[in-house]
C-alpha cells in the first residue's frame, strides 16, 4: 500500500515559537526517574503547569483516576484553574512525553492538523520495559481522530529542532547512530524528514552532551529562537569535555545557513555543571549529570527553562530573557529531574495552532 506523504499533502511541522492549542505531558510516577522521590518530580510538573496553563491548555496523561485526583491537589495547590486541564488516563511508562509523544502538523491552507507516529525504542533499545510508550500517539489519535503518517523508522522528538521555515538542525551522534535506523544512511534519513515534517534544508551538528543517554538529542546542544537565530550551549572552561564537543558544534554553526542561505544569527548561551549519584544510567558515582540551559520550553507567553541551583543560572535565564522580549521567561528548578535524563523541554510537547 502506498504511502501518503504529508508534505506533498501541504503538511509541515510549525516552530515551536508558533502559536499552540495545548501542550502535552505524562504525569509523573516512577521513581526510576526521580531518585529523590516521586512526589518531588511531581512538584516540579506542577510547577510547569502553573506556569503555563494560563496561555495554553494543558493535556495531561495520567494513568488512572487515583492518580488523576493525586495530580489535581498539586495544581490546585499551585491556583491552577482545572478546568484548563484536560485528564486523559493512559498505560504509559515515563514522562519523556518529547520523545514518544507525536510530533504534530499543520496545514495552512486547510487549517487541518496531523501528527506523525514515529517508532520509539527507547533511545536505541536501552530500556525495553518502556517500549509500550511507543503506543501512546496510535492510542491519541483513537479521540483526537487527526490524519496520522507512520513513516517506519526511529526518531525522538528531542532529536530535531526546525525554524518553520524549511530547516531542520539535528545531530549526528543520535540520528546517525546504528541502535536507531541501522540501514539508513544520511541521505535517507533526510528524505524521511523532509517527507514526514515539511522540511528542505539541514544543519548537522556532530555530537551531544556529555552523560546524555540519548545519544546526543539538539534540544539540549542548539534551539532556534526564531527563523534565523539559533541559541547555542558553550562550555567555557577548557578542562571540561563539554569544551571540544561544543566548539566543533558551533564551528558547524558559523558555516551553516537557513535555506535561503542567510547566515544565522547566533547567541552564546553557558552550560551549568552538574554531577550526581545515578550509576545505572552514567555508570560511576558522583559522575556527570546532562544538564543544559537549551532545554527549554517556548510557550505562548512563557519560556520555561530548568534550572540546577548554579552560579550560571542567572545568566543564562537573562539570556534567554533577551531574546525573548515579548514573553516572560520563568526559571524552573530541574534537580530532582534531571536524574531521570531530561527536563522541561523533555517532557513536553506542543500542539501547534491552526
Amino acid at each position: 500500500m502506498k504511502k501518503h506523504i504529508p508534505k506533498k499533502l501541504g503538511y509541515f511541522m510549525p516552530a515551536e515559537w508558533e502559536r499552540h492549542t495545548a501542550v502535552w505531558l505524562s504525569w509523573p510516577y516512577d521513581p526510576d526517574s526521580f531518585r529523590n522521590g516521586v512526589d518531588k518530580g511531581e512538584k516540579i510538573f506542577a510547577e510547569i503547569i502553573g506556569a503555563i496553563y494560563k496561555s495554553e491548555k494543558v493535556e495531561l496523561l495520567v494513568r488512572d483516576i487515583k492518580m488523576k485526583n493525586r495530580a489535581a491537589k498539586y495544581l490546585i495547590n499551585k491556583k491552577v484553574d482545572l478546568s484548563r486541564i484536560n485528564f486523559h488516563v493512559a498505560d504509559y511508562a515515563d514522562v519523556w512525553f518529547r520523545d514518544f509523544g507525536p510530533i504534530f502538523l499543520v496545514n495552512k491552507n486547510k487549517k487541518q492538523l496531523a501528527m506523525v507516529d514515529w517508532i520509539y525504542n527507547v533511545y536505541g533499545n536501552k530500556w525495553p520495559e518502556l517500549k509500550k510508550d511507543d503506543k501512546i500517539p496510535a492510542w491519541m489519535n483513537k479521540f483526537m481522530k487527526l490524519s496520522i503518517f507512520s513513516p517506519g523508522i526511529v526518531l525522538e522528538g528531542g532529536s530535531i529542532e526546525v525554524n518553520g521555515r524549511g530547516t531542520l538542525m539535528t545531530s549526528e551522534q543520535c540520528l546517525l547512530n546504528k541502535n536507531r535506523n541501522p540501514k539508513l544512511n544520511k541521505k535517507q534519513i533526510e528524505k524521511y524528514l523532509s517527507d514526514y515534517l515539511g522540511v528542505k534544508h539541514f544543519i548537522w551538528l556532530k555530537d551531544g552532551i556529555l552523560a546524555d543517554h540519548t545519544d546526543g538529542h539538539i534540544d539540549d546542544i542548539a534551539r532556534f529562537i526564531n527563523p534565523t537565530t539559533v541559541m547555542y550551549a558553550y562550555e567555557d572552561d577548557k578542562k571540561d569535555g563539554n569544551n571540544e564537543i561544543l566548539k566543533n558544534n558551533l564551528r558547524i554553526l558559523k558555516n551553516s545557513t537557513d535555506q535561503n542561505g542567510n547566515k544565522l544569527k547566533l547567541i552564546k548561551l553557558p552550560m551549568p555543571k552538574l554531577f550526581g549519584k545515578v550509576p545505572e544510567l552514567y555508570g560511576e558515582e558522583d559522575s556527570r549529570l546532562a544538564v543544559s540551559y537549551a532545554n527549554f520550553y517556548i510557550g505562548n507567553m512563557v519560556v520555561l527553562v530548568p534550572t540546577f541551583n548554579q552560579a550560571t543560572d542567572q545568566a543564562a535565564l537573562g539570556v534567554i530573557q533577551k531574546a525573548f522580549p515579548d514573553r516572560k521567561v520563568v526559571g524552573i528548578d530541574c534537580r530532582d529531574l534531571i536524574s531521570g535524563g531530561g527536563s522541561i523541554h523533555c517532557v513536553t510537547q506542543q500542539q501547534p495552532a491552526l
